[in-house]
């Protein structure tokens, strides 16, 4: 790791308790929409979408089925796709142990309803909608800062739940905006929860971007702890945003409790069809993986090559963050927009996190330049852009 000078003024627990106070309605997310000005998007690096988008696999079988598909109500259990995962996952997993969702985040939602916990414990910075959810299910919060490293800091998640046992615990891994893989310490986390009330939930969203996904997952545990649930999303690593689909991974008994709060057809007909063609296109996401450390370090070597004011740090997947120094990251963002089409990711929004960040997402070579560019030219002409 490297560059996180200052860090500790991102993440202290002062800095997380003032900022908790945002709407019940919503959280913040990226993507072109996320913006009044979404007209001016012309490339959107907000989004951590596969920068390769859908394969062309998985749009011939959705051109091949969607009249088929298209009359008639799509299978409420998701039958087929269920098969399709725990083929894919494998290590003795059924069909028991999934349940299919509109995106993770329906799941998310539907999982800290159905928990009996009146506590969560979530690492910050993070995916804000683990906090949406806990909010709308009025448990109280604990918010634990990361450490200056942006690591999880177990010990202190650990005492948390030692004061309160029936508690919820949310952990991304690889984590949502930092892009690192804490997988050590989240296997240490779950030992010291095993046989409590305390429930921990891994999302592991971005962990399909990953080199060695086998080893950074927490899928080999999941029938070791009945209090282990890990997430998935198929939306970002296999180019499926607008059609929503991710599931979720736990012991037969808790895939049962969440069923009572899932609504019937959740999952439309054309977006199964497509996460079981995505499943059988592998090579596409090698295909991927290969494009995304190739432009990743790619970007890393032409934004840190010198002395500027943005400073781009360290992560294992298919986005980063971009240490700004004295500039704000929400005029920033402004800027990027309305003088060069490209929308980035405000990090002030994230609850622990000042407006010394934004963070983009890895694209493909044609777009990364078009962002280097326009970083280059902020760089140069801040008293135009009047950011300081």
């Amino acid at each position: 790791m490297e560059n996180f000078s200052n860090i500790n003024d991102v993440t202290t627990l002062n800095n997380i308790e003032k900022e908790t106070s945002y709407n019940l309605d919503s959280c913040s997310h990226g993507g072109i929409y996320s913006t009044m000005n979404f007209l001016k998007v012309k490339i959107d690096f907000s989004s951590n979408i596969n920068p390769l988008g859908i394969s062309r696999y998985v749009l011939k079988e959705i051109k091949k089925n969607i009249k088929q598909i298209s009359n008639v109500y799509p299978d409420p259990n998701c039958t087929l796709l269920k098969e399709s995962i725990a083929e894919y996952i494998q290590h003795g997993i059924d069909q028991n142990w999934i349940t299919i969702g509109n995106g993770a985040t329906e799941l998310i939602h539907n999982f800290v309803r159905c928990t009996a916990s009146k506590n969560s414990v979530i690492p910050s910075p993070t995916f804000c909608e683990y906090e949406l959810a806990s909010k709308r299910c009025r448990m109280k919060i604990d918010y634990i800062p990361l450490s200056k490293k942006l690591q999880i800091e177990p010990d202190l998640i650990i005492e948390k739940v030692k004061k309160n046992s029936n508690s919820l615990i949310f952990l991304c891994n690889p984590n949502n905006p930092t892009g690192l893989v804490n997988t050590e310490v989240i296997e240490k986390i779950l030992s010291s929860i095993n046989n409590s009330k305390t429930t921990l939930l891994v999302d592991e969203s971005f962990i399909d971007f990953l080199k060695e996904v086998e080893k950074k997952s927490m899928i080999s545990k999941i029938k070791e702890f009945d209090n282990l649930a890990i997430l998935r999303s198929m939306t970002k690593s296999y180019g499926l945003a607008g059609l929503r689909l991710g599931y979720l991974i736990a012991n037969p008994k808790l895939i049962q409790q969440l069923k009572s709060y899932q609504i019937s057809w959740n999952v439309n007909g054309i977006a199964q069809i497509a996460g079981i063609a995505a499943l059988n296109d592998q090579e596409h996401i090698c295909k991927t993986k290969k494009t995304i450390q190739k432009e990743r370090d790619y970007m890393y070597s032409k934004i840190n090559k010198k002395e500027s004011y943005a400073n781009a740090l360290r992560s294992e997947v298919n986005f980063f963050l971009i240490k700004l120094r004295n500039v704000n990251s929400t005029i920033y963002q402004k800027v990027m927009l309305n003088f060069h089409g490209i929308f980035v990711r405000d990090c002030s929004t994230f609850t622990g996190m000042s407006n010394d960040f934004i963070r983009v997402a890895v694209r493909t070579r044609k777009d990364n330049i078009l962002l280097l560019k326009a970083i280059y030219d902020i760089d140069n002409n801040l008293n135009k852009y009047k950011v300081i």
